[in-house]
């Protein structure tokens, strides 16, 4: 085995699952889920050594886990035991920027900031921006990740127009193109998105960039309860504003991110722990965005808003960026568990005031922030106790899937949450996702325990 491995991707790049060298390498950044013990970790460069290193495993009856840059919170990148685990860490590349067709070819280690910079240098941008930019392209696609964006721009899923992949058996297959429509057959490529790297290694993506917005205006909204920024939330969008983020945080939440990026916003202090409606809005000509941002202004104001802050371009972007590192802070917090899940937008409110409700139930502490022109909300559970964790979480999921939502929004299932996927999707459609699997890796090589069991 080691010699096939070493002959696929070269000395230099097969090391031993437990050699402390790697021992960062054998998790991702999912709270509950313990790292990984793969016996052997590989680095390939290129497509070729990547369906060697399937061939080779698949002899061995070992199984394969990819892994990206580590940065996602479902445990999808965690190797099982005795596993080989596949770094994209030397497929970094960008191959080539279509500025006419307005798209990239991108190698799946590609960190999500070097991808963006360098559609920037044409003018366009790839909007996709999770909480932790220095993510890579194949891992957002193996999880189709989301972020602030999503509201206009909406998720991974939205942008990948084709992919090349490396399948159970180490064949190799092309999907989709360099194309603004298609519809020839089954959509594979979307198949393969989300897929957590239980169908295909993924080893080239084709992506839809965008224009570059230079114009921006943000504002923070402060209002009574949670009811009530859901309520503007839709209103918003229906003026036809379309606000590239338009994000919920209560109270507590806005301290802690305030605090760990150590930005003082001035709101005066009754104000600060009201449950918070921040929008940004984004065009090419300024004088537009203004417009847009006092109508916007109006709207909110009407809505009950205790008041509308203009954040000034330094602050604003200070705050959204410690928005998304909010991962960050609750964890350095002490957060036990991390939750990412979804309902229609406009029962937000309600899901928000269940979870917290089940949390108060269990003993466990329940903060929230979401997503909330799509409904993802993200919840930090502080529950030391295993026992009443599990319960929490069972309540949390249990209420999200009453009003009519669903496990994961955008961090994927992975191993986190595999079992909510179990107890609480549809039997059928689980059972048509099993067969699926089966008939593309009928032995169970690829990412086994991950997703859907």
């Amino acid at each position: 085995m080691v010699e096939e491995l070493v002959a696929a991707v070269g000395a230099a790049h097969v090391v031993a699952g437990d050699d402390p060298s790697v021992a960062d390498l054998c998790a991702d950044e999912a709270l509950g889920v313990p790292a990984g013990k793969p016996a052997w970790v590989v680095w390939p460069a290129d497509r070729d050594e990547v369906a060697a290193v399937v061939r080779a495993a698949r002899a061995a009856g070992m199984s394969v886990t990819a892994r990206g840059a580590g940065t996602g919170l479902s445990g999808a990148a965690t190797p099982d035991d005795g596993a080989v685990l596949v770094s994209f860490a030397r497929m970094d590349r960008v191959l080539e920027v279509d500025p006419v067709e307005a798209v990239a070819v991108v190698q799946p280690g590609v960190p999500l900031t070097v991808l963006d910079a360098a559609a920037r240098e044409h003018g366009l941008t790839y909007p996709v921006h999770p909480g932790e930019q220095s993510a890579s392209l194949g891992g957002t696609v193996a999880t189709n990740a989301g972020g602030m964006r999503a509201v206009r721009y909406g998720v991974t899923r939205s942008h990948v127009l084709g992919l090349e992949a490396v399948l159970a058996d180490g064949s190799v297959v092309r999907t989709g193109g360099r194309l603004a429509k298609i519809s020839s057959g089954y959509d594979l490529t979307q198949l393969l998105v989300g897929s957590e790297g239980t169908l295909a290694l993924v080893t080239e993506v084709i992506v839809r960039l965008h224009p570059h917005l230079p114009a921006r205006r943000t504002v923070l909204a402060p209002f009574p309860s949670a009811d009530a920024v859901t309520a503007a939330v839709g209103r918003v969008l229906a003026a036809g504003l379309a606000p590239t983020i338009c994000e919920y945080l209560d109270g507590p939440t806005m301290r802690a991110v305030c605090a760990a990026a150590d930005l003082s916003l001035g709101l005066p202090e009754d104000l600060v722990d009201a449950d918070h409606l921040l929008v940004e809005l984004a065009g090419r000509r300024q004088e537009r965005v203004d417009e847009d941002a006092e109508e916007l202004a109006d709207v909110l104001g009407t809505l009950g808003a205790a008041d509308v802050f203009d954040l000034p371009a330094g602050s604003a972007r200070r705050l959204v960026e410690a928005r998304e590192g909010a991962f960050w802070a609750v964890k350095a917090a002490g957060a036990d568990e991390i939750v990412d899940l979804v309902v229609p937008r406009s029962a937000m409110a309600a899901f928000l005031a269940r979870a917290r409700a089940a949390g108060d139930a269990h003993g466990a502490r329940v903060l929230g922030c979401g997503h909330a022109g799509d409904g993802n909300v993200h919840l930090a559970v502080f529950q030391p106790d295993p026992e009443r964790l599990g319960a929490t979480l069972h309540d949390v999921f249990a209420a999200g899937i009453a009003l009519g939502g669903a496990v994961s929004g955008e961090h994927g299932v992975g191993r986190a949450k595999a079992h909510a996927l179990e107890t609480f999707g549809d039997p059928a459609a689980l059972e048509a996702v099993r067969r699926i699997r089966a008939a593309l890796d009928p032995e169970g090589v690829l990412n086994p325990g991950c997703a859907v069991r």
